[in-house]
């Protein structure tokens, strides 16, 4: 295994995101993993445009209804899944930070240090 384990690929509904809370040398940071099919993608769970995590407030779903955008509910802003990139909102142009990801054997893996 190249990193460490975050969850169960199971974990996380097909075509729908969890928020995570993971340690890390800098102390513990909020991320949000989005799942389609056997494909994963991890991002801080901290919108650009405030700091605020995505899910502020009670929150429901962190994707839209087709899995296309990750949602900031604080500001209505709408993030690309593939890479973070905000498409619509008062960040727009701006990025989510990445957070590499993978599958392996079934688990969701934070690769390295991150």
């Amino acid at each position: 295994m190249s990193g460490r384990i975050v969850c169960a690929l199971a974990e996380i509904p097909d075509r729908d995101a969890r928020t995570f809370l993971l340690d890390g040398p800098g102390g513990p940071r909020k991320a949000v993993i989005v799942r389609r099919d056997d494909e994963v993608f991890g991002y801080l769970n901290r919108c650009p445009h405030e700091g605020i995590p995505l899910d502020w407030g009670t929150v429901s779903r962190l994707v839209d209804r087709g899995c296309r955008h990750l949602i900031c509910h604080a500001h209505s802003a709408y993030f690309e899944i593939e890479d973070g990139f905000c498409v619509e909102g008062p960040c727009a142009g701006d990025s989510l930070e990445a957070l590499p990801v993978s599958v392996e054997a079934g688990n969701v893996v934070l690769a390295g240090d991150s």
